[in-house]
Formats: C-alpha cells, structure tokens, sequence
C-alpha cells in the first residue's frame, strides 16, 4: 500500500513540474511576440488611397499639399482693349518678329487689332545693302496679322536713323555730304532721290495689299536746327525734296486705297507743331499727297498737358487730315531726371500713372472722330525701349506688367470702377 502512494506522489509531482515548465514555455513565446511587434509593426495588404508601400499617404487636406509653380499665361477673363474702343478707334500695339509667338503673341491677340513693327520695316532693316531685300522678318510680320484680323501700319519708308550709309555715297563710293562741285551736289541729289524712290517703290508694291496705313517719313522736324528742319543728310543733300519725292512714290505704287503718314514726336509742343503744320500744307499746296499726321506722344505720367495733345491733333484736323497715334507710352520720370525708382515701382505711382491714362482716353472719346487709331509702343512693361533709353532703369510704360497682367493704367482706360 506504501508502494502505490509512492508511485502516485511522484506521479503529481512530475506533471507539476511538467505544467510549470509549459507555463514558463508560453510566458517566455509570449514575451518574444511582443518585442518583435514593437520593431516591426505588422503591415496589412489594404493600401490607403491606392499608396504604394514605399510612398507615404498624400493627405487630402489643400493646405497641406506641397504649392505648384502656375504655368505664366495671359488673363483671358478681362475685357479686350479692341473690342472696348471699337466704335471710337483702332487699338495697336508694336512687335518685333519674335513676338509673334508665344505669350506676348497671345497678349495682342487678345488686346490689339492694328500691329506696327518696331524695327523690322526700317530702311536698314529691310534693305541694308542697295538692291538687296530682306523680306523675311517683315513677312513675318504681315502674315501674323493677317492670320489675326489685324491691320499693320508701316514704319517707316524715311528716317534720319537706321538707314544704311549706301544711300549717301556718290558713285565713286564718296560721301554726298562732302561735295563742294555745285555740278556734282545735283547729280547727288538726283542719285539719292532716285534710290529713294526704288526703296519705297519695291516695299509698297511688295505690301500694298495688306498694309493700309504708311509712315512715309518720321521726324523730319526739328525746332533747333536751320529753317525748323531735322539737318539729317536727306535734307542737306534734297533740302525738302525728299519728302515730296517720298509720298509721290509711295502713292505712285500704292495706289489710293492706302493712307500715308508725316510721323514726329513732340507734336504737343506749340512751337514743333506749328512748325510741322507750315511743312505739311507747304506740301498739300504742291499736290504731295499727304493723307495724315502720326503723333508719336512718347509722354510721361507729368506731362504734356492732355490739352496741348488734342489741340494739336484738332490743328491737323482742320486741314482735313487724319491723325493718329502711333507710338504711345507713358515714362514714369520727367523728361530730364535721371533717377531710378528700383525694382519695386511704388503703388502711388502707378496710380498717378493710370489717372494720366484715363485722362488721354476720356479726352479721346469725347473728341469723337479726331483720332482714328491709337497705337502703343510695346505690349507690356517687360520690353520698351525706356528701359535704357535715356539711361538703363526701371521703367513700365504700357498697360501691362513685367508678368503680362493688368495694371492700374489698363482698367483706367477700361472699367475704372476697378481701381
């Protein structure tokens, strides 16, 4: 009987032993799961928002979202300055070829129904060498405001600058000026006025039938110089031939269908304009066919006064010609400062420089019929020839900025309940 209660506690003591060494084995499996998990949490097969495993979660949250750079564009959602003054007067604006492309082409299509070039119809331009055109840049030009509905006006047939030096040298490749010979000074005369007239032949006869409008001759006025006249080398070689000579020849290949221009600066200024005026009937008197004045009106946000604008062009008027602006831009200096406002042009400036604007417009339409196109020179404030011209500064002159936006002097002359 002693043997079998033996038999028995040994029996209860090793199954305690046994349970105890199960237990000590699941506490220590349990203790193991619960480190590993604290190293590497398990991942579930679900993916959020389709996020693969390497990329976090994007959250939906805007503010949280990294910014992207917006692509530069045009406003499309503002009024067009073409369609705003349809009824008074044609809106242009000057390009250089490559602008017939990208943003700024975008800009005038939007803005402009008339072009000019700024460069590329100049005598230099387009015939650098006698005999030898250069069409392309000029084509270029025309074709993209045909592609448009846009018209073009020429500039220019004649200037002072920016024309080849061919057209003053005498035969044995002298300079014109310099003859003394009172024989050989007339058959100068009679060579340059013969080139002169080839020159403005081959370009009207090339364009006639997509270009209306002509400058034919620009700033042949200067107040300082002998007689009021710009002493440039046509006008010591011709005297004022060249100017008749000119306009017979354009007319001659154009034809009555297109309108030619006298173009000048500082047609505001009493004394330059009246002097432009004896010029301009002295030549209506000979027959020279005359269809218009181009008033550049390079101003500034200071002056001219508005009134010595419009009183100019009504003085044009009464000889039954047509005027229009043709190179309109707005400096933000006076004539003789030097300074330089920096990078950042002050708002009150810029809000002087709009009233300035609205005043010229509203003077505009209220003088119905006075002006049939104005003309800017330049689309936007990120190419104008002020930037360097009277010294390199900041200058922003036209309607639009820097980016090709509005600014304060575009909904002047627009919708100025937006100021």
């Amino acid at each position: 009987m002693l043997q079998v209660r033996k038999k028995v506690f040994f029996a209860i003591i090793l199954s305690a032993a046994l349970l105890a060494v199960i237990l000590l084995v699941l506490a220590l499996n349990k203790s193991g799961e619960t480190d590993q998990t604290a190293e590497a949490p398990v991942q579930t097969t679900e993916q959020p928002d389709s996020v693969t495993p390497q990329e976090p979660k994007r959250s939906t949250e805007p503010s949280k979202q990294p910014a992207e750079a917006a692509a530069p564009s045009i406003q499309k959602d503002i009024p067009s300055l073409a369609a705003t003054f349809k009824n008074d007067f044609a809106i242009g604006a000057a390009l250089e070829p490559n602008q017939t492309s990208g943003l700024s082409a975008d800009l005038m299509k939007k803005q402009v129904n008339m072009l000019v070039a700024e460069n590329a119809m100049k005598p230099a331009s387009i015939q650098p060498v006698e005999g030898q055109f250069k069409w392309d840049q000029a084509d270029l030009i025309v074709a993209f405001a045909k592609a448009n509905g846009m018209a073009v006006r020429f500039h220019t047939l004649v200037w002072h600058s920016q024309v080849p030096d061919w057209f003053f040298l005498d035969t044995q490749g002298k300079a014109m000026v310099d003859e003394t010979d009172t024989k050989k000074r007339e058959a100068n005369k009679k060579l340059l006025l013969d080139r002169l007239d080839a020159h403005i032949q081959a370009i009207v006869s090339r364009y006639k039938d997509d270009i209306q409008y002509w400058d034919v001759v620009n700033e042949v006025i200067e107040p300082a110089d002998p007689d009021g006249m710009r002493n440039s080398n046509w006008y010591k070689i011709t005297g004022t031939d060249y100017i008749a000579t000119a306009f017979r020849a354009a007319r001659e290949a154009g034809g009555p269908g297109i309108k030619l221009y006298i173009n000048d600066y500082g047609t505001d200024d009493p004394k330059k304009r009246d002097r432009l005026y004896a010029l301009v009937k002295e030549m209506l008197d000979k027959g020279v066919p005359i269809d218009g004045v181009g008033h550049q009106t390079h101003i500034s946000i200071y002056n001219p006064s508005v009134m010595n604008i419009i009183d100019s062009m009504k003085k044009f008027k009464e000889l039954g010609l047509d005027n229009q602006i043709t190179e309109l831009d707005m400096s933000l200096y006076n004539w003789n400062d030097r300074s330089d406002l920096g990078a950042a042009v002050p708002d009150d400036i810029l809000q002087k420089q709009a009233q300035r604007y609205k005043e010229l417009f509203e003077a505009l339409k209220t003088n119905a019929g006075l002006v049939s196109a104005v003309v800017f020179w330049g689309i936007a404030d990120d190419h104008t020839w002020l930037s360097t011209f009277p010294v390199t500064r900041t200058e922003a002159p036209l309607l639009f900025d820097k980016q090709l936006q509005a600014k304060p002097a575009f909904w002047a002359i627009v919708d100025p309940s937006k100021l």
